[in-house]
């Protein structure tokens, strides 16, 4: 199968959210999926391509929100055993998680 882009299973994470917004980078952008965001009442927050015929509008102090949960998951992967998924239960992971999310904002 090899890689895929990640947009491709946007669709299937939002099937059962209901988000107050949609923040993601220049790779989600594509009018099929900003219109089925919009749908669900949720704001579109992801910034049209350079060569974007209608450059779309975005809240830009919640795209920089962006950047800081980036960096979060950044810091959370530093821990080998998230990163390479040691845990085989996933109540193990998920507490090791919590661990290191609280570890990652107390620093």
């Amino acid at each position: 199968m090899g890689q895929q882009s990640d947009h491709r299973q946007a669709v299937a994470l939002l099937a059962d959210d209901r988000p107050a917004a949609v923040i993601a980078d220049k790779g989600y952008d594509s009018k099929k999926f900003a219109d089925l965001v919009a749908q669900t009442g949720a704001e579109v927050v992801i910034p049209s391509r350079k060569n974007a015929k209608e450059p779309r509008q975005v809240d830009e102090n919640l795209y920089k929100d962006r950047n800081k949960i980036e960096r979060f998951f950044n810091r959370i992967k530093h821990y080998r055993r998230i990163a390479t998924r040691y845990d085989k239960s996933a109540d193990s992971f998920l507490a090791f998680l919590h661990l290191a999310a609280t570890m990652t904002l107390l620093l």
